[in-house]
């Protein structure tokens, strides 16, 4: 079954891209939810005009995305985190406490689309995150957990 994305889905595709799924996921979640809609031949004719009147705006887009990466170039964030014995922490350090952690630094990005190797950090030392800015600006970025420091 072959679909039109209105909106991201996770680990599928993004919005406006034609995919293909199988027709009970397509029926019963996607089309339901609003998140897709059946790729007929008019609706096909409908996204490449609508995709044509966008590719101006989205090269305006790429642009902005790709000086925010550019920002990241001389950026060292070093998040601190209660620890216990070795190199436990008290919790976790999410993906959110990343996305506070670069936007003291100027560089704002929503937390949904910071994805953490192996998901919550529960152990100090150094990680690395992937960053998406743009469906085209994806980056890489490395950071350090360390210990707080005992008052």
């Amino acid at each position: 079954m072959e679909l039109i994305l209105k909106k991201d889905v996770e680990k599928l595709g993004f919005k406006d891209d034609v995919v293909s799924v199988k027709p009970g996921y397509g029926r019963n979640f996607l089309i339901p939810q609003g998140a897709a809609v059946l790729a007929t031949p008019s609706a096909r004719k409908v996204l490449e005009e609508t995709l044509k009147q966008r590719s101006y705006k989205e090269k305006k887009q790429i642009d902005e995305a790709k000086a925010q990466a550019a920002k990241l170039q001389g950026i060292e964030i070093t998040l601190t985190a209660k620890a216990g014995a070795g190199d436990k922490i008290y919790g976790s350090v999410t993906d959110a406490d990343l996305a506070a952690a670069l936007s003291k630094e100027g560089v704002d990005i929503d937390k949904k689309y910071i994805s953490i190797a192996g998901g919550n950090i529960k152990r100090l030392g150094q990680y690395e995150a992937t960053l998406r800015f743009h469906r085209e600006v994806v980056t890489n970025y490395s950071f350090e957990v360390v210990a707080e420091a005992q008052a």
